[in-house]
């Protein structure tokens, strides 16, 4: 093979269109745009316009809000993921795990505000692991291969503080209503 035998693979390339280019290429002239106006013009995306009717999204209702300002990002783990990482000598079943060792050892990239476990793949080892929440499923096959599932802030919302009778506000002493005067 020969540099000047070098090609692209068939298909790989596309052939730009060649505009303007007179009539017998079928897009001379106006270059397939029409005649003229704003869509002749080049910047223009009217997505949504329909020739100034008032659009779809606008004649529908609103419903509903966007609360994802405040939504929580919890990362996913599998059961799976951590059996395939414990394989591969990437954890170590003693000492517990936890987001930070999870990181350390690339089953996540970064912690978010929290794991959650989830019961896909299977686990045969027997783990301590603190989670920000688990399904069910997940936390039955930790418990049957003789593992754990500590929930980070379910113990303390399990357990309400007992708290002191409220103190009741104290009442100021009412004013004596002083006698009138008698007109003089």
């Amino acid at each position: 093979m020969k540099l000047n035998e070098i090609r692209d693979n068939p298909g790989s390339h596309y052939r730009a269109k060649r505009v303007g280019r007179g009539i017998g290429s079928g897009k001379g002239k106006t270059s397939g745009r029409g005649g003229k106006g704003q869509t002749a013009r080049t910047g223009v995306a009217l997505n949504g316009f329909e020739g100034g009717q008032t659009p779809l999204h606008r004649r529908l209702p609103k419903r509903g809000f966007n609360n994802k300002i405040f939504q929580k990002d919890f990362k996913v783990v599998n059961l799976g993921q951590l059996q395939q990482a414990l394989d591969a000598g990437k954890l170590t079943a003693e000492g517990g795990l936890d987001a930070k060792k999870l990181v350390a050892a690339h089953v996540l990239r970064r912690p978010g505000d929290g794991i959650r476990l989830l019961a896909k793949g299977t686990i045969s080892a027997a783990i301590t692991i603190e989670v920000a929440g688990a399904s069910e499923a997940a936390v039955a096959a930790v418990e049957a291969a003789g593992g754990k599932v500590i929930v980070l802030g379910r113990a303390a919302a399990a357990e309400p503080e007992p708290t002191a009778e409220p103190e009741q506000p104290k009442r100021r002493p009412r004013r004596k209503a002083e006698p009138e005067a008698p007109p003089a």
